[in-house]
């Protein structure tokens, strides 16, 4: 899994050369902000590409080609997450898929 980095922090580096000078640097680091949960959809033999597609355009707000690559991803791997984000941005999202008939859960990013 790719975290998001994203954020940014200054860091103030101190550092001495010699013994009569010492130098100060601020230096931008990237920091990670990748979230902390993902929404895993599970592959099943009752469910058919078109009704996966369908779910996640109209549950997840992905793209018809987001979704049908996610499709894919749960078909040849048996399970793919669809969705990254906080838990409470992602239950509703995982209750409205199971309510379609579609497995699916919340697994804690690692």
């Amino acid at each position: 899994m790719l975290a998001n980095f994203t954020g940014k922090e200054t860091l103030m580096l101190n550092y001495k050369e010699d013994h009569d000078h010492e130098f100060h640097e601020e230096v931008e680091v990237l920091t990670e902000t990748g979230s902390p949960y993902q929404l895993i959809v599970w592959n099943d033999e009752v469910n058919t590409f078109d009704w996966v597609i369908e779910t996640l355009i109209a549950v997840c707000g992905h793209t018809p080609e987001q979704a049908e690559q996610c499709a894919l991803f749960i078909h040849t791997k048996g399970k793919y997450g669809v969705k990254n984000g906080e838990y409470d941005e992602l239950k509703p999202m995982c209750d409205a898929i199971t309510e379609r008939g579609i497995g699916a859960t919340i697994e804690i990013t690692a």
